[in-house]
Order: C-alpha cells, then sequence, then structure tokens
C-alpha cells in the first residue's frame, strides 16, 4: 500500500487510470483501494481531485465501451468466454442475466459495485441491443458514482488512511502474505460454493440421442425452456419449448401428465438451471423429468450436423 501511494504520488492521474482501466477490462488487480488512497492524497497531498475522478471516469468508459461492442459483434459467446473464466462460472450466466433482465441498461450504474456483474453486463448490453447513446450515458453515470464513492471515502477517513498505509508499510512482507492468505479463502470458499451448485444438480442427464430416439418413437417428450427472459432475448430456443417461467410452476404442473417425458433445457454451464428444474419436477412426482445434457448448445450442434448431412446427401433424381 505504500509502495501504491508513491506510485500515486509520483505519476498522478496516469497511474489511477491505468490500474482502474485494467480492472474493468477484467484482470484481478483491485482498483477501488487505488481510489480510496487518491481521494485521501486529494486532501492531504493538495492533489488536483477533479482530474483524479476524470481519469477514473474515462478509465470505466474505455473498458465498459469495449466490452459493449464484443457484446455487439460476438453475443452470447462473449459471455460464456467471461463466465468461463470467472470464480463462479455455473451460477455466472443466470444471476448476470437475472440481474440484467431486472433492471436493464439501467444496471450499469450500480454495476460496478456487484463483484463478477461488472465485467459482465456491459457485453449483455451489447448483445442485447441496447442503444450506443443510451449505454454511454449509464455507463458514464456507473463510472463517476463509483469512482465518487472511491474517492470520498478516501477523502472522509484520510487520516485513518494514512495510519493503515504507515502500518502496512511496517508490516512489509508480512502485509503481502496477509493479502495472499484472505485472496486464497476467497477462492476456497467460491470453490466450495461451486462444488456445492454440482453436487446440488446432480442428476441424471438426457442425452441428445437419447432424445432423438424419444422423438421417433413417437414418445412425444415436453421440452421445457428454463432459461430466462434475457437468455430467450439471445438467443431463439428449441422450436415447441414450454417456457418454464411464464406460469406459475404450482399451475404448470397441475396440467400435465406425471408419466410423460419431460426435458429441461438450459444454455449454462454444467446446466445448472434446467437440472435444478428438473429436480422441481421430480419431487412434484414427474419421474421421467430429466435435464438436457448439453443444453441448448447440444441441440444446435445436432440441428447444425443434421443440416450439414441433409446437404451432403445426393437428391434422388
Amino acid at each position: 500500500m505504500a509502495s501504491l501511494s508513491h506510485l500515486i504520488h509520483t505519476y498522478g492521474a496516469l497511474i489511477v487510470f491505468g490500474l482502474v482501466l485494467v480492472e474493468q477490462l477484467g484482470l484481478p488487480i483491485p482498483a477501488f483501494p487505488v481510489l480510496i488512497i487518491a481521494g485521501a492524497m486529494a486532501v492531504d497531498g493538495g492533489a488536483n481531485w477533479p482530474v483524479y475522478l476524470g481519469a477514473s471516469v474515462l478509465a470505466c468508459l474505455i473498458s465498459d465501451y469495449f466490452w459493449f461492442r464484443a457484446g455487439q459483434y460476438y453475443g452470447r459467446r462473449i459471455l460464456r468466454l467471461l463466465c468461463k473464466i470467472s470464480l463462479s462460472p455455473d451460477s455466472c450466466v443466470s444471476q448476470t442475466e437475472d440481474n440484467f433482465g431486472r433492471w436493464g441498461a439501467k444496471s450499469l450504474m450500480v454495476a460496478k459495485f456487484i463483484p463478477g456483474f461488472s465485467t459482465i453486463v456491459s457485453p449483455l448490453a451489447g448483445a442485447t441491443g441496447t442503444r450506443t447513446r443510451h449505454f454511454l450515458a449509464f455507463s458514464a453515470i456507473g463510472g463517476l458514482f463509483w469512482s465518487s464513492v472511491g474517492m470520498g471515502i478516501g477523502a472522509w477517513f484520510h487520516d485513518s488512511i494514512d495510519d493503515v498505509i504507515a502500518w502496512l508499510g511496517n508490516l512489509g512482507g508480512t502485509a503481502i502474505t496477509i493479502i495472499a492468505v484472505l485472496l486464497g479463502l476467497f477462492v476456497l470458499l467460491k470453490y466450495i460454493e461451486r462444488k456445492r451448485n454440482l453436487g446440488a444438480a446432480k442428476v441424471p442427464r438426457v442425452t441428445m440421442e437419447e432424445l432423438k430416439d424419444m422423438l421417433e418413437a413417437g414418445h412425444e417428450p415436453l421440452i421445457v425452456d428454463a432459461r430466462g427472459v434475457t437468455a430467450r432475448q439471445l438467443e431463439q430456443g428449441i422450436p415447441g419449448a414450454l417456457v418454464y417461467g411464464d406460469a406459475v410452476p404450482e399451475r404448470l404442473m397441475a396440467t400435465l401428465d406425471k408419466e410423460r417425458h419431460i426435458v429441461v433445457y438450459c444454455s449454462c454451464p454444467n446446466d445448472i438451471t434446467a437440472a435444478q428444474v428438473a429436480k422441481e419436477f421430480v419431487k412434484n412426482g414427474f419421474h421421467r423429468a430429466r435435464p438436457l445434457h448439453g443444453g441448448l448448445d447440444a441441440w444446435n450442434a445436432h440441428c447444425a450436423a443434421a443440416q450439414a448431412d441433409a446437404e451432403l446427401t445426393p437428391k434422388a433424381g
């Protein structure tokens, strides 16, 4: 922390801009403490508060716009990539889509205060067709709000922050060890959470080949779409599927035959959402309810392969 304070004192707004930019782009570098120290130095050292604040907001806008454009060009693919490299890949997609579906582009104003949501919300806004001017307005408000809170905390507690920086400087390597241990505990908690989620969703899956056999044998399985509203906007689902979120689950289940095959799908890692919905069906007596292994990706891959085979098959003359 002492060296960070020295860097800010030496390079000023440039180091604030750089660290905020790389953190907002997704690198695991905590930029909020930088803003707190910058706010404290703006009070004690006579540094230019508006310049620091402007540098932080500009960095937020650049990183947000980068991910926004990535979302416009690559759609759901960029979301899957970001969720795969997150510490909670199984819940990343569903939680992000739920939050965005609830608030839309307005969620950009508070997204930076929600761990794991900040990097995902910008490409999600691009993928769902948010207008650029609306995106930039909400992004600027969110960046200004987040930066102002960080610097405001530093300015308010500037005397205490100086003491903390001095204490950490006296600890030397011990401070680094403490930070490393805390980071390790955080990663461990995320790992335990993921193992618990995977264990809770450990139910038998239906493969795409099994679903194909059911359809060809005339079993007429009920296919249930367990995706949220935002996910359905991003990608077309299986034709004829029943949307689980469009009805009250109890009323829906009361109208269905409990002996019917039910196949639930989603578009999230490890079929987490589909498995949870399938377990609800099983709990209510639908013993033939199963999640689709691979979800919508498996269905799309099967359809693409079938189309390719059809194009390669010579037509009867």
